[in-house]
């Protein structure tokens, strides 16, 4: 099964033009089974899809996993969760996170195999720690196989990531930061046990280069 996540910074391209319709071609090139989502809503106000419920019907093969907690957004905190239709989705769940800014991760259990978490974290290292550490105690819950994906917005390859270490492996499939310049791997997969990595790869092509200042990021998972 692959996976992926995309920060789509809300439609807006490096061309500074707001267009749902790229973006939804830039996730169809995926060839994914799930994907997760950042900044899938607009940012302000009652917080809008950014990528319209509609454009999603119509235009691909996925659904979304419905998780918002009002009826025009399309995740929670801007994440959200697309799955290949055909593939059962259950236990959709909305996690809210700490610190200085709102923040918050969702997930749900998909073909009733493993769980997938979609997260964007903040800006700020120990908002982020902290974070982790919400996350993964939330997560304990559940003792299905879980897959972390999502805008981890940490630099380093070395520090930040602690409070996953004993239950998670964490990988990095590339530099997806900057989109036209990529420097940072800040768009991250974690698994846990019982779920083996692949492969895994940063998307980089002539659109993903400018439909979003983060590159796409996939990985092929099996599921023991």
């Amino acid at each position: 099964m692959r996976l992926a996540t995309y920060n789509m910074r809300k439609g807006i391209g490096l061309d500074r033009r707001r267009d749902p319709g790229r973006v939804m071609d830039v996730i169809n090139a995926l060839d994914s089974d799930v994907v997760v989502l950042q900044e899938a809503d607009r940012r302000l106000g009652p917080r809008p899809a950014a990528l319209p419920w509609r454009l999603i019907e119509d235009a691909s093969d996925f659904t979304p996993v419905y998780l918002a907690d009002n009826e025009i957004s399309l995740g929670f905190h801007g994440n959200a969760i697309l799955v290949r239709k055909g593939i059962t989705v259950s236990a959709p769940t909305r996690i809210t996170l700490p610190g200085l800014e709102p923040r918050g991760a969702v997930s749900a259990v998909v073909g009733g195999q493993f769980r997938i978490v979609g997260v964007h974290l903040g800006l700020m290292r120990r908002h982020r720690r902290a974070q982790l550490a919400q996350l993964r105690d939330a997560l304990k819950a559940s003792d299905l196989p879980t897959a972390i994906l999502g805008d981890f917005n940490e630099w380093s390859a070395h520090q930040g990531l602690e409070a996953l270490e004993n239950d998670y492996t964490v990988y990095s499939p590339g530099h997806s930061f900057h989109a036209a310049r990529p420097i940072a791997g800040l768009d991250r997969v974690a698994l846990s046990d019982g779920i083996e990595l692949r492969d895994a790869g940063v998307a980089e092509t002539k659109r993903t280069r400018i439909a979003s200042d983060h590159l796409p990021v996939w990985a092929d998972i099996a599921v023991a």
